[in-house]
């Protein structure tokens, strides 16, 4: 019995159709310039808006971000779900204040754990 045929096209392999022609081929994943140009801009603008935290600790931030959607197949929006997520993951460190007594973290909302 022959494989199932439509319109002379074989059925039993892969179609060209159905692959992705913008998927990546191998486990590592490797930024494009484009991307990477986005990571730079991406630390600076967080470096600038957290400037309380550590610069390295604003690129690691960026770089999980990224790291999240390592295997995402639709690489359009990947810049900008990475800066929200390094936004909030900035946003929702505590962060300690100079001067302040007590040892405890201050949250963003200027309140001691604890406190009310």
């Amino acid at each position: 019995m022959e494989p199932a045929t439509l319109q002379g096209v074989d059925r039993t392999g892969t179609s060209p159709a159905m692959e992705d022609p913008g998927a990546r081929t191998t486990e590592e994943w490797s930024p494009t310039p484009e991307e990477l140009a986005f990571i730079r801009t991406t630390v600076a603008r967080l470096k600038a808006a957290y400037p309380s935290v550590d610069a390295d600790t604003v690129e690691a931030t960026v770089e999980a971000g990224y790291d999240a959607f390592r295997q995402a197949r639709v690489r359009k929006y990947v810049p900008i779900l990475a800066e929200r997520r390094s936004r909030k993951a900035l946003a929702g460190r505590p962060r300690e204040h100079p001067g302040h007594s007590g040892g405890r973290a201050v949250t963003a909302g200027g309140r001691g754990r604890g406190e009310r």
